[in-house]
């Protein structure tokens, strides 16, 4: 009876360990990548680049959503944090605003994209500010990587959001992603690829360019919950690995990328507009998608 008593005192021990929060072990590292699409009240151009009106006044509410993870983060134990501006230029956060251990990765090109410097010894993945793909029929601005360029990205078949090929990045080197903010239609998406990660709802979208928004404070309390409620339940969550060889497929509006990008022996074309391409690894994955919507021959200096 004594052996049962302690058989069950033991295994109990065990399961508070499972289910307690990895902060409470003494620190986390953890990777923020940072969109801006999916920011609270963001929803036409006009938020999204420098020439746009509201662009400055936006760069302002991406940097506090960027920070409002952090503290997040901070509150569940984090003690190293990576962050990578990914949006437009690369030159969007407004980085004298950021405590002064972390770290921030700007501006093109990258091998790993909106991933840059992701490695295996990262605990978990954030993503801030994200949008929806540019195959589902609802969310504000959605697309995937370009939505001049692209009509669709598929790895191994599947129509992939940013949100999947940068998971895919992620869960290559072993690090899940357990919390992700946007409009309702790329947590939706988020969610049905990634099980139950958390989900900061700060908006909901209502077509391509209009939504119902939450305020700006609102959106970044939010945020902040989320974070720490994720990174509290890090040990339910996986990091999404793809089989290899990794297949990849993309769709282009336009006829010449893709004719001419089939020139390269490494390179098939199954239809007018796609090309396709495998690698072992989504690294090399990522680093041909950073030279196909990257390069062009007048590159200077």
């Amino acid at each position: 009876m004594r052996t049962s008593h302690a058989l069950f005192a033991a295994l109990t021990f065990l399961c508070s360990v499972t289910t307690t929060s990895v902060a409470q072990s003494g620190g986390l590292k953890v990777y923020i990548s940072a969109d801006m699409e999916g920011v609270t009240g963001a929803v036409t151009g006009e938020q999204l680049g420098p020439t746009g009106f509201e662009y400055q006044r936006f760069r302002e509410f991406m940097t506090a959503e960027v920070l409002a993870a952090i503290a997040g983060a901070r509150a569940a134990g984090a003690t190293e944090i990576l962050v990578s501006d990914s949006h437009g230029n690369g030159q969007n956060l407004l980085i004298d605003r950021f405590p002064h251990d972390v770290h921030i990765i700007r501006s093109w090109p990258r091998p790993l994209m909106m991933m840059e410097g992701i490695d295996s010894t990262f605990d978990a993945a954030i993503f801030i500010g994200y949008h929806a793909s540019t195959t589902n029929v609802t969310g504000v601005r959605a697309h995937t990587i370009s939505s001049a360029r692209l009509t669709r990205v598929a790895l191994n078949g599947l129509s992939m959001s940013e949100t999947g090929i940068n998971a895919a990045i992620a869960g290559s080197f072993g690090v899940p992603v357990v919390m992700i903010s946007g409009d309702d239609a790329i947590v939706a998406e988020a969610r049905a690829l990634l099980g139950p990660i958390e989900g900061a709802v700060v908006k909901r979208a209502i077509s391509f360019h209009a939504a119902e928004t939450l305020t700006p404070a609102r959106g970044q309390a939010l945020i902040q919950e989320k974070v720490e409620a994720g990174l509290g339940r890090i040990g339910e969550f996986h990091p999404y690995r793809l089989p290899s060889p990794i297949t990849l497929e993309i769709d282009f509006k336009n006829y010449r990328a893709a004719e001419l990008l089939a020139y390269l022996p490494i390179v098939e074309r199954p239809t007018s507009h796609t090309i396709r391409y495998r690698a072992e690894t989504m690294p090399a994955i990522s680093r041909f998608i950073e030279f196909v919507t990257n390069y062009g021959f007048d590159l200077e200096p």
